[in-house]
């Protein structure tokens, strides 16, 4: 693999590094404080930073396949984004929680499709987090249902289960309930850029931007 963009891309960053030196060697003397725990999917189509034109030391960012959440069992094996949500909850103390989900989210279209593939046997078990969302989908619409609006759905709904799943865990709970911790369900469209947020009073998913009219914005 030729590696000459990205060396380039790192020479650009030592640029912008030389720049912001001091806000950036402070985030190491000080430590890290995020106002905000990311949760998103690792397709490279979605970038938080980019997304939300967020800072370094504003988003303690956690990424895996279809933007899951798998629900507090300690005796399980998903401990890599269990753990992520306990260190930032419990030890970085953030305040806000961002579970987002995107179109076209390669997660929600296999939850259609057979995987026969034995290399795929994590991909295949990691993916029963996602069923959940697609049965209620399926319900909904009906299965006979044109397959986009199924899988935009099926997207739109998992969100919506990954809060759920969140707050299975006791500490999310427990500052969730106390009003010291904030949960949003965010959807991002990779054609248009655009995201919108779960309204839990109207039970529908409006423009992000809506939120610069009001004085709780994020």
């Amino acid at each position: 693999m030729n590696l000459k963009k990205y060396a380039n891309g790192n020479k650009l960053f030592k640029t912008y590094f030389k720049k912001n030196k001091e806000s950036l060697l402070e985030l190491v003397k000080s430590g890290q404080s995020p106002k905000a725990l990311f949760i998103g999917c690792s397709d490279s189509r979605v970038i938080p930073d980019l997304m939300v034109q967020s800072n370094p030391g504003d988003l303690f960012v956690i990424r895996n396949v279809g933007n899951f959440v798998p629900p507090f069992k300690p005796d399980e094996d998903f401990h890599a984004t269990a753990s992520g949500i306990e260190y930032a909850v419990s030890v970085l103390k953030v305040k806000e929680v961002i579970i987002c989900g995107h179109s076209h989210c390669g997660a929600c279209q296999y939850l259609y499709e057979e995987i026969e593939d034995p290399s795929l046997i994590h991909t295949k078990k990691w993916l029963e987090l996602g069923v959940s969302a697609k049965t209620s989908a399926v319900l909904s619409l009906g299965k006979d249902a044109p397959k986009e609006e199924l899988l935009r759905l099926t997207e739109k709904l998992s969100v919506l289960k990954q809060i759920e799943n969140i707050l299975t865990y006791p500490y999310v709970k427990s500052r969730f309930e106390s009003g010291d911790l904030h949960i949003h369900g965010w959807y991002y469209d990779i054609e248009t850029g655009q995201i919108d947020y779960y309204n839990a009073d109207t039970y529908e998913f409006l423009p992000l931007k809506d939120l610069l009219q009001k004085s709780d914005i994020l």
